[in-house]
């Protein structure tokens, strides 16, 4: 079952420790076809020297699973929640990469201060309110979906525009189009984080990247008139 999107997923969570995204088995990425209304992920607690495609866990969408021999991610709670919010991704990623891990730690957003940023996430990456008591000891991995979802609604950021979040005192997750881009997407969240924890211990000012700048790397990248790259819009006549 779902044999081509198991070898997908399988790839994309072996791309987290030749990123240097993961330690030990600190991470997971899971991959969704939407028509079958299943998604695949891996299995919770495998080093990744000895995960192989045959072992990812199929699961549908009220987190049941439908296909495999191991336990699935202990996370894929969290990944059910994203899938069903956020109808148009296709891939969820999360890890413990260390300098995200420290602004989720310091309850701190990843500012857009540079254009490095700007590429990809067209907001400050939030981060949000620490889970409850009563949240961590009820459905703590439904919670942690839950308090994501919360957070880009309540302060109205658009998933798709900044696909990522920084879950306070825990770490980020990250989602896309596909598993791959999901990966992408966390390698350049740990990027701008690392980036932007040297500027702000070189200066207290507020240097935000202007919304002018901003607009424009952040739409030579997305959106109808893209022309960055060989296959966007606009890319042939640029």
């Amino acid at each position: 079952m779902l044999e081509q999107l198991k070898k997908e997923v399988y790839d994309a969570n072996m791309q987290l420790p030749k990123l240097g995204l993961v330690t030990f088995t600190w991470g997971n990425v899971s991959g969704i076809d939407r028509d079958k209304g299943l998604f695949v992920i891996k299995p919770s607690g495998v080093p990744y020297e000895d995960l192989r495609p045959e072992d990812m866990v199929v699961v549908d969408l009220k987190g049941n699973v439908v296909e495999g021999d191991m336990n699935p991610s202990s996370d894929t709670s969290t990944h059910t929640v994203l899938y069903n919010a956020f109808p148009d991704i296709g891939g969820v990623v999360h890890t413990h990469s260390e300098t995200a891990v420290a602004f989720a730690s310091a309850r701190i957003d990843i500012p857009a201060l540079n254009t490095t940023h700007a590429d990809t996430f067209y907001n400050d990456i939030p981060v949000s309110e620490p889970l409850t008591k009563e949240q961590v000891e009820g459905e703590y991995e439904a919670e942690t979906g839950n308090v994501i979802v919360k957070t880009f609604a309540d302060r109205g950021i658009d998933h798709n525009a900044t696909p990522g979040v920084l879950v306070g005192q825990h770490g980020p997750f990250t989602w896309g189009a596909t598993p791959q881009k999901a990966v992408y997407n966390a390698k350049v969240l740990e990027v701008v984080a690392n980036i932007d924890y040297h500027a702000l211990t070189l200066t207290h000012a507020d240097i935000h990247v202007p919304q002018y700048l901003l607009d424009k790397h952040y739409y030579r990248k997305h959106g109808k008139n893209a022309y960055y790259g060989q296959d966007n819009p606009k890319s042939l006549n640029h």
